[in-house]
């Protein structure tokens, strides 16, 4: 080593750590197209999932989706960009443009070499490519848009936030399938917290609902085919659960270090103070049945956020309606926390929006803040029927007046990715 390594090492070593808060949110989602319109829907119990009206799905074994609706892309950016940007990549600009107002960051008076943006995508564009193979085999290779690779690739919706925002930090697409979010979230955390930025554009996004996906996940039998009833079909945690429901949207917070949101007299909505990440090691799809990577993840989140278990208020759980993952996180949930799991609310959006996918953490995030902001825990809704081994507290079918100080959000993905992220009351 160096001394001029060894030199910055102690230096870096010595460094006193950033405190990390939330300054602004941003969501587009199956209940609305701005944070405050989710977040009313959700401590309502309503649901947004409905029936699948873009395309014909009579042959499909899934007819169903938590939709974004009333989204005018070409009213939001212009034809011409419009077209240029797939689903995913507006609703995770549309999601930036709103936290960045909600911020009230003046793009101007910032060191823009210290603005970062860690956005991610599970799936990408994947209308896009199914569009463009449409081209292809239809009307030959001349045809197909020379835009279909940028349109497509997952880190595209974080480049054109870049972009957007002049950014000249640190821009990173994680690709941790379902646990994006979190995923993203937590390392922006850490970047800020060791000092090399001050401000970072963090989340997820996902555009899935395609035919070739549903049709894939209906093989799968992952899905729950309730027709009938849309709004019950995802029911996380209940005897009665059959499968997910595909979701879309995405969800950005701007992450700040505390001393920059002061000098700038920022609002802060809450603060950052751990993260956790593993993997299962174990599947490709299948989630650990003893959720062993989940506990890992939640263990060394808190031990990241210097919290003990029992102080824990409230858990955002992860929590698709599948009867193993449902099962396997409360299990883990039950390992960690002991008896004290009993005690904790335990809530479940995707209950009202379907798996966004790589959107659900980022999405998810921005109701763990507005729950510690305002008291209100929401409720896991279509609890009906009970199941012997999902026996916490999951605030059923009603949302409840408490009073958290920390809160803890998980997410985990295909592959056994899983992320944690703690927040905690400002």
């Amino acid at each position: 080593m160096t001394m001029e390594s060894a030199t910055g090492s102690a230096a870096g070593a010595n460094r006193r750590q950033e405190r990390v808060v939330v300054t602004g949110m941003g969501a587009i989602t199956p209940l609305g197209n701005d944070a405050e319109t989710f977040w009313s829907r959700l401590v309502r119990g309503e649901s947004g999932i409905s029936v699948i009206d873009a395309f014909d799905t009579s042959r499909f074994k899934t007819r169903i989706a938590g939709i974004v609706r009333d989204f005018d892309a070409k009213e939001r950016f212009g034809l011409k960009e419009a077209r240029r940007m797939d689903r995913f990549s507006q609703y995770a600009l549309a999601a930036a443009d709103q936290a960045l107002k909600h911020s009230g960051i003046d793009l101007e008076g910032i060191d823009k070499e210290r603005l970062g943006v860690y956005v991610g995508s599970g799936i990408g564009g994947l209308q896009t490519l199914m569009d463009q193979h449409d081209v292809l085999r239809e009307r030959g290779p001349d045809r197909v848009s020379p835009t279909l690779v940028p349109m497509m690739i997952a880190n595209m919706a974080a480049a054109l936030i870049s972009i957007k925002l002049g950014a000249l930090g640190s821009t990173l697409s994680p690709v941790t399938a379902c646990s994006i979010g979190n995923t993203a979230i937590g390392e922006a955390f850490h970047h800020i917290q060791a000092g090399r930025a001050d401000i970072v554009f963090a989340g997820g996004t996902d555009a899935a609902v395609a035919e070739i996906s549903l049709a894939s996940f209906s093989n799968a039998t992952a899905l729950s085919t309730r027709h009938d009833e849309p709004a019950k079909a995802s029911r996380p945690f209940d005897a009665c659960r059959d499968g997910f429901v595909i979701g879309e949207g995405a969800g950005i917070l701007v992450l700040e270090s505390l001393s920059h949101a002061l000098r700038r007299g920022a609002t802060i909505l809450a603060e950052v103070i751990g993260y956790g990440a593993s993997s299962d090691a174990y599947h490709m799809v299948a989630t650990h049945p003893e959720g062993d990577g989940a506990y890992r993840a939640m263990k060394t989140a808190l031990l990241d956020a210097g919290v003990r278990p029992d102080e824990v208020d409230v858990i955002s759980a992860h929590a698709t309606s599948t009867e193993l993952g449902d099962k396997s996180e409360t299990a883990a949930i039950k390992r960690l926390f002991g008896p004290a799991a009993y005690r904790i609310p335990v809530t479940a959006n995707k209950s009202m929006t379907g798996h966004l996918f790589g959107a659900a953490g980022g999405v998810e995030a921005i109701a763990l803040v507005k729950t510690l902001q305002t008291g209100i825990v929401p409720p896991t809704i279509n609890q009906e029927t009970r199941d012997s081994e999902c026996d916490l507290d999951y605030v059923p079918n009603k949302a409840r007046q408490a009073n958290p100080t920390i809160g803890m959000s998980n997410s985990f993905g295909f592959g056994g990715h899983n992320a944690v992220i703690v927040l905690k009351k400002y």
